[in-house]
């Protein structure tokens, strides 16, 4: 997916240990072909990153046809993630992968070094409904080379009240096959029946749990859909007291510790960097490939900013 909105600059709020922060999302556009709503949830004014996720977009769900219009354009120093919950997108990438990914499937594709893309929703009988998250890379692995990979089978925990997908790392004694460079959790959480479910937490990260639909409360706070809660370090066990058929995400890690500059669909460590990468995507180097992508032409990177860009943290203070 690509990123439109490229100001990279947020300022990072003062909050005590432990505390719990309601980050609600702004609409953005994806690209000009594609007519779908996007609700960005990180990064976010309040926080930066949770754990290595820097990047989450709540898309859909909307019936219109070719919702999704995502042309080539390149990624460096991150991973994608995409998880569907209704609707079929089509992926084709520079390293030759084509994939159709469907609700309950998991497409991560590492940028490493340089890699480019496209995304294409296809006519369904069904709503395109999802989300896609970045992770960034850390230092020692951010320029390997770029890969892709698609799972299908994922484990599943069942509850009195929920099932959990793991899609990402560990929950409750399950663990997913997904590779990760850092450590990381990310589930998604449906309730049969409206109540209460509890689950346990390590007290090196921080957690956010993404409301999509439905109604919930999460140790103690009532969002709303299309909302975030983000969970400080330090807690052993987290509440959720959901009604029948909501549907939340549930991501964690440990906190990301290394300055990163996230501009446009680029992830660095200085300005120069930045200034490199976009350089070679508009030059048409090789670091980025190229395919055969249906919707025709690149996306063309934004002017860089005025101002040089400045390395942070995503952790609150």
């Amino acid at each position: 997916m690509s990123n439109l909105a490229h100001q990279p600059e947020f300022e990072v709020g003062q909050h005590d240990a432990k505390k719990s922060i309601v980050l609600e999302p702004r609409k953005v556009q994806l690209t000009p072909r594609s007519g779908i709503e996007i609700q960005r949830v990180l990064p976010h004014r309040e926080v930066r990153t949770i754990g290595a996720w820097c990047f989450v977009d709540l898309f859909g769900p909307t019936s219109q046809e070719h919702a999704m219009q995502v042309a080539a354009h390149p990624h460096t120093g991150l991973k994608t993630v995409t998880w569907l919950f209704s609707g079929e997108v089509e992926h084709r990438d520079s390293i030759g992968s084509v994939q159709i990914i469907n609700p309950g499937e998991l497409n991560i594709m590492t940028a490493g070094d340089g890699i480019s893309h496209s995304e294409l929703s296809l006519d369904s009988n069904t709503a395109l409904h999802g989300v896609q998250f970045w992770v960034v890379l850390p230092d020692e692995v951010r320029s390997i080379a770029p890969k892709f990979n698609h799972y299908k089978d994922l484990p599943t925990i069942e509850t009195d009240y929920s099932t959990l997908k793991v899609f990402i790392g560990q929950l409750e004694g399950v663990a997913a096959s997904t590779q990760t460079y850092s450590p990381l959790v990310g589930a998604e959480i449906r309730f049969n029946r409206s109540g209460t479910s509890s689950v346990k937490l390590l007290q090196n990260f921080e957690y956010g749990v993404l409301l999509i639909s439905g109604a919930a409360t999460i140790s103690g706070v009532e969002i709303e859909p299309g909302s975030m809660i983000y969970l400080e370090s330090g807690r052993s066990d987290l509440s959720i007291t959901a009604t029948k058929d909501s549907l939340l995400i549930l991501l964690g890690g440990e906190p990301f510790t290394e300055s990163i500059i996230m501009w446009w669909n680029f992830i660095g460590r200085s300005h120069d960097e930045i200034v490199k990468m976009r350089e070679d995507w508009a030059t048409h180097q090789t670091r980025f490939g190229s395919f055969q992508d249906k919707l025709g032409g690149r996306i063309p990177a934004p002017p860089m900013p005025t101002l040089k860009l400045t390395a942070r943290t995503g952790k609150p203070k």
